[in-house]
């Protein structure tokens, strides 16, 4: 259980830090909700306490994983699939996990595929999703700017 202070990552939305824990009336049922900000793009999330093992989360990540994140940036590409919809599932899989390090490759892999080819709409999409999530997180975990982390990034990535 986690308690209002503490930072955590909500997969698909980002890491944000829990504000409140309150109890509310949502579709005539009582339960208890973390009130989540995520701070890039200032919103709110209420996210049940019950189902947190089920939606995935999970606490910020700590400095010895902010290294792997950036080992993993610098990496070598992984093999993708040359199929555009196998591909665009398999990254979505990825982002979905709500794990850092897969995050971190869907990053690495598309920002490399944009250098060579290009990317289609959908998968120009899903990198600034998956930026947004791995900047979110590098922001809590390393408590530096927004600003600061994106041009770190396009460092390393560069």
């Amino acid at each position: 259980m986690f308690k209002v202070g503490d930072k955590v990552v909500y997969p698909m939305h980002g890491a944000g830090i829990i504000e409140a824990i309150e109890e509310r009336e949502v579709l005539g049922e009582r339960q208890k909700y973390y009130i989540m900000r995520l701070p890039i793009g200032d919103m709110k999330v209420m996210i049940p306490v019950d189902s947190i093992d089920g939606i995935g989360l999970r606490e910020v990540i700590g400095e010895k994983e902010v290294s792997q994140v950036f080992e993993i940036l610098r990496s070598e590409k992984t093999k993708m699939s040359s199929n555009w919809n196998r591909r665009y599932r398999a990254n979505m899989q990825k982002i979905k996990s709500g794990d850092i390090f897969e995050v971190a490759e869907v990053v690495r892999n598309l920002m490399q595929r944009d250098k060579e080819k290009g990317l289609s709409t959908g998968e120009r999409k899903m990198l600034d999703n998956a930026r947004q999530i791995l900047i979110s997180e590098l922001v809590l975990a390393k408590n530096l700017e927004e600003e600061k982390v994106s041009s770190m990034l396009d460092q390393i990535l560069a």
